[in-house]
Formats: C-alpha cells, sequence, structure tokens
C-alpha cells in the first residue's frame, strides 16, 4: 500500500472539470451544459507489528468514496446563455441553512430578551 492515497489523487485529480461539467447537448435548438458539484475522498492506512507477532500488520486498510450533486444546467439559445438550477438540489441545500439561521435567531432574541 505504498502511496497508494497519492496514485488515487493523481487518478482523479483530472476528473474535476470533467464531472462538473458535462458534454454538451443539444435540444430543439438549444445547447445545454449540466453543471454538478463533485467530490472525492480516499484515505489508507497501516498498522504496526505487535511485539511477537508474525504475518500480516494489523489494522492495514482504505477506502474511499465519491459524491455528486446534480446543481443545475447552463442553457444557450438565441436569447444568450442563461443559468437553470435545479430546484430540488437547491431545496435539500438550503434547508440546513435555514435551519441554521433559526437557530442562530433563536438564540440570538433569548439574549436580546435578557
Amino acid at each position: 500500500m505504498t502511496k497508494i492515497a497519492l496514485d488515487l489523487a493523481d487518478r482523479f485529480q483530472k476528473l474535476g472539470v470533467q464531472t462538473s461539467y458535462g458534454d454538451p447537448v443539444t435540444v430543439e435548438g438549444a445547447t445545454l451544459i449540466p453543471v454538478a458539484l463533485t467530490g472525492f475522498g480516499f484515505g489508507a492506512g497501516e498498522g504496526e507489528f505487535a511485539e511477537g507477532a508474525t504475518g500480516e500488520p494489523a489494522g492495514s486498510g482504505g477506502g474511499g468514496g465519491g459524491l455528486s450533486v446534480p446543481v443545475g444546467v447552463y442553457v444557450r439559445s438565441g436569447n444568450g446563455w442563461r443559468f437553470e438550477p435545479n430546484l430540488l438540489a437547491t431545496i435539500v441545500v438550503s434547508v440546513p441553512l435555514v435551519w441554521v439561521a433559526g437557530r442562530i435567531l433563536t438564540r440570538l432574541i433569548k439574549v436580546l430578551k435578557k
């Protein structure tokens, strides 16, 4: 497992733009370019031999994963470029932000009442 994390990082480094912006598609005279938020994570580890132990080292392993969230699409038509957001992704991202803002406002109001 020597340098496996570095090897994986080199392989996936080039995927950023290629994965975030898909291939353009033409539909009824309009060009569509899909946009997504992507992320990858990888990790690897290896343990030490216990005293007097033989065989494989204890605690070795690795893993990884990825995430892709469709954000929307760029549309090019006779009127120029415009961005059409993915409504579901916007709602999913907005819910935690609204919850945090509500918690902050609640605590701020409690402090100001005292």
